[in-house]
């Protein structure tokens, strides 16, 4: 998350921003686990010396670049709806399809968050200089959630009032832990990565096994690490918490030896992962519909299907998100023409775009309706506007 701007960024960035106006099923995720672990872990286990050398040659992967770009346009549009006071998935289909493509941002910055740290390890050739810079990045983006990104949210300093633990935040703390793991062999990083996502109800009971009196003193900590029930941690809205994004960060950084291989292997295992992720998010979503009773005024079965629990981010949702975003690397690496350089360049400054597009968007927010209504109605954004209604 290097932080380098262009001209062309900015340029391209202000155009894009204006112009925008789990439930599981217990029985599939063991079958889900095994099925995509087999596949990930085979390709992890194959990567070989001639992969670092292609991709020396190759420099920057463009297809990692144009996604991270597509995912980061997708945000700047539904932080826009955000801002405009629409509700999260709904009440008509424009939106509530809005809100549902959004919802493949967050998987795709925290896989492939793994993925570009697994690639610049390959590039320092030093597991204590990797863990390094992922501890630093990791607590300046923390740094950056509590100052910088709060501010821009509410655009006031009242931290009594509110305070948010959101994307960056979990990021940071994900990268930081992550170091923790990268002195394990690759394939193992990436077993304890599928074993946090689709076990991650474990977490929500482990803390009950413990004594009452630590129970008490410690359940605030342990909201921040998976949803539990507990005391809420004070003074803060928890909106992302680390469990299971760790785990998709560590998959992310496995799937980063699938990179290495040359073109034609990589497209083909891209393929195939995304897909069978797909495919397994249809059977497992599909019955999971069939066996639950539906209540008289449920919404159709597509909404249903599509309205997986992203807080916290079952094993569903992130099969909905990822296995999409994987199949489509391939098309990404063909990316020409001028949407693939914009892409790409946004993909190249994610930092620099996600400080700037919140800002950006809250300004244009105070101007339209200083437009509409008279006054600019700031009170309305002195929290950041997503964090009571869970956007």
């Amino acid at each position: 998350m290097t932080v380098r701007v262009t001209g062309c960024a900015a340029r391209v960035f202000i155009v894009v921003v204006l112009s925008a106006t789990g439930v599981g099923c217990a029985g599939f995720r063991v079958l889900v686990s095994r099925r995509i672990s087999l596949t990930l872990m085979t390709a992890v286990l194959n990567a070989s010396t001639a992969a670092d050398v292609a991709l020396s040659r190759a420099g920057r992967l463009i297809s990692l670049d144009v996604m991270r770009g597509f995912v980061m346009v997708l945000m700047a549009i539904d932080h826009v709806r955000v801002y405009s006071g629409l509700p999260a998935g709904g009440p008509t289909p424009g939106i509530f399809f809005t809100r549902w493509i959004t919802h493949f941002c967050a998987p795709a910055f925290v896989f492939f968050a793994g993925t570009a740290a697994f690639l610049h390890g390959r590039k320092l050739d030093d597991k204590r200089a990797l863990a390094h810079y992922l501890v630093t990045r990791g607590c300046i983006l923390v740094i950056f959630e509590l100052t910088v990104i709060r501010f821009s949210w509410t655009f006031n300093f009242g931290y009594a009032n509110f305070v948010l633990a959101g994307v960056i935040w979990m990021l940071g703390w994900c990268m930081i832990l992550l170091a923790a793991l990268i002195w394990l062999p690759t394939w193992a990083i990436g077993s304890v990565g599928l074993a946090i996502i689709f076990f991650q109800q474990v977490f929500h009971i482990l803390p009950r096994l413990l004594p009452e009196s630590v129970r008490n003193s410690v359940g605030w900590i342990w909201e921040f690490i998976y949803p539990a029930g507990l005391q809420e941690p004070p003074g803060i809205s928890v909106l992302y918490v680390l469990v299971p994004w760790v785990g998709v960060m560590a998959v992310g950084y496995a799937f980063g030896a699938i990179m290495l291989r040359e073109s034609a292997e990589r497209r083909r295992l891209c393929l195939r992962i995304g897909l069978s992720a797909t495919a397994l998010f249809l059977l497992a979503g599909g019955l999971a519909l069939f066996l639950i009773p539906t209540p008289v005024d449920a919404p159709p079965v597509l909404y249903r299907l599509l309205n997986q629990q992203k807080y916290p981010a079952s094993q569903l949702f992130l099969l909905m998100t990822l296995g999409p975003t994987i199949a489509l690397l391939p098309l990404a690496e063909r990316a020409r023409g001028w949407v693939g350089e914009v892409l790409s360049t946004f993909g190249r400054v994610p930092l620099f775009y996600y400080l700037l597009h919140i800002p950006l968007i809250h300004v244009t927010a105070l101007v339209v309706t200083l437009l509409r209504e008279g006054s600019v109605h700031s009170e309305w954004y002195a929290q950041a506007p997503f964090a009571t209604g869970r956007a």
